[in-house]
């Protein structure tokens, strides 16, 4: 097994070393070009190499950020590089995206080997959840950019709300599963370690959830956050499958949600390789070492300092959205 995440460590170290050099060899062969992708990005004359070097730290430090209080990279690096940074909101919500993609994909094959994530659970969900991402996505890139930062404001703000009063439930207790998620058989049994015994779970009240995520896929569209921070909540405490579980299959979902969302993205030319490149590359190194930090750091104070971050950052998006209304 550690052989294995050595291996991983590496394939991924090359694959963003790869990235990496390919767009600096083409800002060498086509420095006009660089120059004006970054000024189009954020109106700005500075060098085409500042932005990507500051996405890069600023990644990093997000990276390590989310590892320690639980939560994606999508939903911290959209509200703070919209709302501090000179990045137009198109692109941010592009980036935004690929960001919680790249940790998905980077953890989604693991939760599935390990019996973590489970399919059963996650594909009628993926399912609604992807395609109201496609809906969300074009109404993102659809309506002005004002309405879309002040409801993003309002979104992160809500997000704080949800994560100061959100509970966990580590194993919730379903007597009776709903005749739906037994029809598709929604239902399994992982080992837990700290417990030494495998625990059967089983799910009910699906038919609130699917509707559930129904909106989570429209805001994952929409706002370009990821939806981990919805994601667990709902297949925790409204589902009843247990914490691990919805975790797990939450980033599972995410590879899913997310790559039918970046493909409007791209295909309407919102994410740009100066951007995404050195984001990707930030958050992932970041990550690896926040889960080295994890285990000699206290995760409740990182989680309040997320939180306050987060704060700070959503009255800074809903401040400039309401700006561009005229308000302030």
């Amino acid at each position: 097994m550690q052989k294995t995440n050595k291996f991983l460590v590496l394939a991924v170290v090359i694959a963003l070393s790869l990235s990496v050099f390919a767009m600096i060899a083409f800002a060498t062969a086509n420095p006009e070009a660089a120059q004006a992708a970054a000024t189009e990005a954020t109106g700005s004359l500075k060098p085409w190499w500042f932005w990507p070097l500051v996405l890069f730290v600023l990644s990093f430090v997000l990276g390590i950020f989310a590892v320690l209080a639980g939560v994606g990279g999508g939903v911290l690096y959209v509200p703070i590089v919209s709302g501090f940074l000179p990045f137009h909101l198109d692109f941010v919500r592009g980036a935004g995206l690929i960001v919680a993609l790249a940790g998905a994909l980077a953890a989604g094959p693991g939760l599935l080997k390990k019996g973590m994530a489970d399919l059963r659970l996650a594909i009628p969900m993926a399912l609604i959840a992807s395609t109201c991402a496609i809906v969300g996505a074009m109404i993102g890139l659809a309506l002005p950019t004002h309405v879309i930062q002040t409801l993003l404001g309002a979104t992160i703000l809500m997000i704080v709300v949800i994560m100061i009063k959100a509970k966990k439930s580590e194993f919730p207790d379903v007597q009776n599963p709903d005749p739906l998620s037994q029809a598709l058989r929604i239902s399994g049994v992982y080992y837990e370690p700290t417990l030494d015994r495998n625990i059967s779970w089983q799910i009910h009240r699906t038919p609130i959830a699917l509707a559930l995520f129904v909106v989570i896929g429209v805001m994952a569209g929409m706002f370009g956050l990821g939806a981990g921070w919805a994601n667990v909540p709902v297949l925790n405490l409204v589902l009843g499958a247990p914490i691990k579980i919805s975790v797990a299959t939450s980033k599972f979902l995410l590879s899913i949600t997310d790559t039918s969302a970046a493909w409007i993205y791209m295909n309407n030319g919102a994410v740009l390789p100066l951007m995404v490149v050195p984001s990707v590359v930030g958050i992932m190194i970041g990550s690896f070492i926040g889960v080295r930090i994890l285990a000699v750091t206290k995760p409740a104070v990182i989680r309040i300092m997320v939180i306050v971050v987060l704060g700070v950052a959503g009255l800074k998006a809903l401040q400039k959205g309401l700006s561009l209304w005229g308000v302030f």
